[in-house]
């Protein structure tokens, strides 16, 4: 029987969620394509409890949302449905991506479609675009919720100060604002802690964590005296994975010492990892990406946990409050620290 005591508030919308949110990302192409397993997760995750469901269109391209319209047939009004855009969903065509008032009505139809539902709980801005005006996606987001073919708007891995900027142009331009934020957020990811958390907090903004585990890195796979294993991810993100650089050594021996710590609190590495992200009160819930059934079940039960101080200060010892061990780990970096011409005076 689900506990609802343990649901939480998604920021000031009145929802509740529970403590963890299934994401999607794993269903498909990009982790496991079949289908009928996948669903079988999906079922498997509400039937534990979880009542809200994360994916993007870009996702496999379509093929995860796709998935998730197949499992939540007859289970559709249980669900928080939280969906994505941004992300190039064609090769050649430019304009099949971004934040664009074109973009955005015209992929939601997509989204409902592939999903088969008339609405989406959750639209969220997937990642930032500088070079677009913010009131050109909150207009047409607005315009959306007004229709009834979402109800409330969110964003994800944006800086503070475009957190800041949505909120003021939304409260300015009589826009909907956004209602959540998806930041990276683990043990080993922190740095969300400096500033976006209390923004989050200040704002009445749901905090729903992406990559709670880093990447796999807080999964227990990597144990103290056995060799880093291999995987796709470390060919796919080499600057997160690959453990022959500095900053990923760093990380390695931080979770050498957290599965330590975890050994000596009795706890899986798991657990250990979402608690201390549920530990945050500006954390609404954390989102987990299984691409097994097995490894769902080695996630569920979190809520139940609960971190001594002694063992929360001694994770503050191994990972200072603030601190991010690898740069990569932040997910999104603004332009113009990514291309020079953006920095020196103009195009060379």
């Amino acid at each position: 029987m689900t506990d609802y005591s343990t649901y939480r508030p998604l920021g000031t919308t009145g929802v509740r969620v529970s403590p963890l949110t299934l994401g999607a990302m794993m269903f498909g192409a990009w982790g496991n394509p079949d289908h009928d397993e996948s669903i079988r997760i999906i079922h498997r995750a509400l039937d534990a409890g979880i009542n809200v469901i994360d994916t993007a269109d870009v996702y496999a391209r379509g093929e995860s949302e796709e998935i998730v319209g197949k499992a939540l047939k007859g289970r559709r009004d249980d669900v928080v449905l939280a969906t994505k855009f941004h992300g190039a969903m064609h090769d050649d065509d430019p304009n099949q991506g971004g934040n664009s008032r074109r973009w955005i009505v015209r992929e939601v139809e997509a989204s409902l479609r592939r999903l088969q539902t008339d609405h989406i709980d959750l639209y969220q801005v997937h990642r930032p675009r500088p070079e677009i005006d913010v009131d050109e996606t909150l207009g047409a987001l607005t315009d959306l919720v007004r229709q009834g073919k979402i109800r409330y708007v969110g964003t994800s891995t944006f800086l503070p100060s475009q957190l800041v900027e949505a909120q003021w142009v939304a409260e300015r331009r009589q826009r909907e604002r956004p209602v959540t934020e998806q930041p990276p957020y683990s043990i080993l990811a922190r740095e969300v802690e400096r500033d976006v958390l209390p923004l989050a907090q200040k704002h009445g903004i749901g905090i729903l964590p992406w990559s709670p585990l880093a990447g796999g890195w807080l999964s227990g796979r990597y144990r103290r005296g056995e060799e880093a294993p291999t995987s796709s991810r470390m060919k796919r993100q080499p600057a997160r994975h690959d453990p022959s650089l500095p900053e990923n050594a760093a990380k390695l021996d931080a979770v050498h010492r957290l599965t330590d710590l975890a050994d000596q609190a009795g706890l899986s590495l798991i657990h250990l990892a979402l608690a201390f992200v549920l530990e945050h009160p500006a954390v609404s819930s954390a989102i987990i990406g299984p691409r097994t059934l097995e490894q769902l079940e080695s996630q569920l039960g979190v809520e139940k946990v609960t971190l001594s101080a002694d063992v929360l200060d001694a994770i503050d010892e191994i990972v200072p409050p603030g601190t991010t061990l690898n740069e990569a780990d932040r997910g999104w970096a603004p332009p113009a620290l990514v291309e020079s011409r953006l920095r020196r005076g103009g195009a060379r």
